[in-house]
């Protein structure tokens, strides 16, 4: 493809041996992908700056690169104001805008985006669209199924897949945008149809600085990409109407918007609602009728998960008896109160609770299905938003039976100094430290914390001091395989880590 189908001056200002009829074979962001005629993006990252890298691209072969500061003379380069932002509208030209072709559904929130994303999945699927999911977990369509680094992956890799599953036939595409992937251009020349605000709690305020900017960061979804789009006379919005920041979002909204909660104030809402050990039961009103439904997954913000993914199906036009089918259809999201099977008569539960939020939700749903004790096992990300650190510990303090403080991708930083910022607000919350010799025969007592930061023994810790009926929840990492130690990703399974757990009892 000749450079002059993807951009034109005065987009960009081409200098040295580079020109419009200079043909682009691939585009790369990482210097050493570069394959020969392909396009290098130099980027400014976090902790290296893609133009140092350019020597590199080009000594393998690259036709040109894209740059957004000056550079030597001879450099066939491609000067544009804001790398990042160019490269997302290069990507949709190269692989022919792909969104263009699909109904793309954005979701975004601070929790909730991969059950939302999967429920929605369920929904389109159970109605005959071919549909595919980019997400935390992986992306993947029909019969096929890839590992996904990111939540929302770089604008060559996100256009590259979207081409593919158009090229596969799938007609709806339901994907995660993260806040990071909003503020990096990453959803450039993206045409959404539906976009999707399932809450915002604190996180990420070691990126975005605080909640401000991070609200303002997600409310761009909708204000630049939906609103503004090539779809924007057809596209709609789903807002979570149970929190302040949904009801703020609906009221400035360009696009019809859908509001989904408990109450009949909104458009979408819940009544007769029963929670169980199986799941949860009762009615979902919508504009065009209610209708009953049971779903396997539990607690209050599955519900509120549950309604978003029908204001898609609402906003899209699905039959009543088809979102039925579609909520009761989805009975495993990994790592979300994944159940671990305990013949002892415990219940270990492993989910992706990593923020204050998500990790209260989930306790506050377990505790009325608990008969027993309920034990957390918990940590906090290293080299990630510090302040959340001591919130997170009081909840689980407060909210469980004997908090487990233990590591959870330590990255950079020494574990226990990590530790040190959580157990502040656990003992706001409980003022008995656990010893390991106490817990040798069982949990006696409530109201405690232990340290341990060795994950795998924090989890064996755990699992040793619960009996029949009590209810353990590792929480973290959820799906993910690996334990991030320094630079280093080593593998590491909190599902498996459980299982070992049981074998050694």
């Amino acid at each position: 493809m000749k450079l002059s189908e993807l951009i034109r001056p005065p987009e960009a200002c081409f200098t040295g041996p580079l020109t419009p009829e200079t043909e682009i074979h691939s585009l790369h962001y990482r210097s050493q992908e570069v394959r020969p005629g392909g396009l290098f993006f130099a980027i400014p990252g976090f902790q290296a700056d893609g133009h140092q890298f350019i020597g590199d691209a080009l000594a393998r072969g690259a036709a040109g690169v894209v740059v957004q500061q000056p550079v030597a003379p001879g450099i066939p380069a491609l000067r544009v104001e804001n790398t990042r932002k160019a490269m997302g509208g290069l990507a949709a030209r190269f692989y022919g805008n792909p969104s263009e072709d699909l109904c793309l559904i954005g979701i975004t929130g601070t929790n909730g985006k991969t059950t939302t994303s999967l429920l929605t999945e369920s929904l389109l699927s159970c109605a005959g669209f071919k549909t595919g999911v980019i997400g935390t977990i992986d992306w993947h369509y029909p019969g096929k199924r890839f590992d996904n680094p990111v939540t929302t992956p770089e604008s060559p890799d996100l256009q590259r897949i979207l081409a593919r599953m158009r090229a596969a036939g799938v007609t709806h595409v339901v994907m995660e945008a993260s806040s990071h992937a909003i503020d990096l251009h990453r959803l450039e020349s993206l045409s959404f149809d539906v976009c999707v605000f399932t809450n915002l709690t604190q996180d990420h305020l070691d990126y975005h600085g605080d909640m401000a900017r991070y609200r303002a960061c997600k409310t761009r979804l909708f204000t630049e990409y939906l609103a503004t789009g090539s779809k924007r006379d057809r596209a709609a919005a789903v807002v979570n109407g149970n929190v302040p920041e949904g009801r703020a979002l609906s009221e400035i909204l360009s696009v019809p918007c859908f509001t989904a909660g408990y109450s009949q104030e909104n458009m979408i809402w819940s009544r007769d609602i029963r929670y169980g050990p199986d799941g949860i039961a009762g009615k979902i009103a919508t504009p065009d009728g209610s209708f009953p439904f049971a779903s396997p997954l539990t607690g209050a913000y599955n519900l509120e998960n549950i309604l978003c993914a029908v204001g898609v199906g609402v906003a899209l036009g699905l039959p009543p008896e088809v979102m039925r089918a579609g909520i009761g259809a989805l009975t495993l999201v990994p790592g979300r109160l994944e159940a671990v099977p305990d013949p002892g008569g415990r219940f270990i539960y492993v989910d992706y609770a990593h923020t204050p939020d998500a990790l209260e939700n989930v306790l506050k749903a377990l505790r009325p299905l608990c008969a027993g004790r309920l034990i957390c096992i918990f940590g906090c990300g290293g080299d990630r938003d510090r302040e959340k650190r001591p919130l997170m510990g009081e909840i689980a303090g407060k909210l469980s039976d004997l908090a487990v403080v233990t590591s959870d991708n330590p990255r950079t930083e020494v574990p226990m100094t990590v530790i040190r910022h959580i157990l502040p607000g656990v003992r706001q919350a409980c003022s008995r430290e656990y010893l390991l010799p106490e817990l040798k025969g069982g949990l006696n007592g409530t109201g405690g914390y232990i340290v341990e930061p060795d994950r795998k023994q924090a989890i064996r810790l755990g699992i040793a001091a619960a009996r029949a009926g009590d209810m353990v929840l590792i929480a973290g990492k959820g799906h993910e395989t690996y334990q991030i130690i320094g630079s280093e990703q080593l593998p590491f399974d909190d599902r498996t880590e459980a299982r070992r757990a049981l074998e050694t009892l």
